[in-house]
């Protein structure tokens, strides 16, 4: 009976983490205020800012949506494998992906996600190498180069695991 019921409260828990994708949802509209911000900003400016500083501008952007895409992936797999199913039959433009993620593959996706976000701010700092100092050139490109090394590893690792599983 104290196992049932100690089970039945582990089991539960689960719906603590529902109010954590409550506020990445608040992060996503708040991110979604800066990107109307950058937009704004870069309308307002297209026409008298240079070529690399419109790239610039662009690359910001880009970053901004490939982090409310991080973002996105992080809710709805996370919620899908750590919280409750999603009834993916109720959506007509339900995409594929969001239900067939495991904690691997959302593992995988985030950290490529990660990849991408400190590419584009490494790209944004050597296009800004006149404001950019060598340490922190340096330490951008250090940084970049865990971030590549860790989504190997992980990668390798999770490999291995799958290999195992089969064999």
């Amino acid at each position: 009976m104290v196992e049932k019921i100690l089970e039945r409260i582990i089991f539960s828990s689960r719906w603590l983490l529902a109010p954590f994708y409550l506020v990445l949802i608040l992060g996503l509209i708040g991110l979604l205020i800066k990107a109307g911000q950058a937009a704004f900003h870069f309308a307002e400016n297209l026409f008298t800012r240079s070529e690399p500083q419109v790239i610039m501008d662009l690359l910001g952007m880009i970053d901004l949506t490939l982090t409310g895409s991080l973002i996105i992936i992080v809710i709805f797999s996370g919620y899908e494998n750590f919280v409750s199913n999603i009834e993916a039959a109720e959506h007509a433009d339900w995409p594929v992906w969001m239900t067939k993620i495991d904690f691997a593959g959302l593992k995988l996706k985030l950290f490529s996600s990660i990849v991408a976000i400190s590419g584009i701010q490494l790209l944004h700092a050597f296009m800004d190498l006149a404001h950019v100092s060598d340490r922190e050139l340096i330490w951008t490109v250090a940084i970049h180069l865990v971030f590549v090394l860790t989504s190997f590893l992980l990668a390798f690792t999770d490999k291995i695991a799958a290999d195992q599983d089969h064999g």
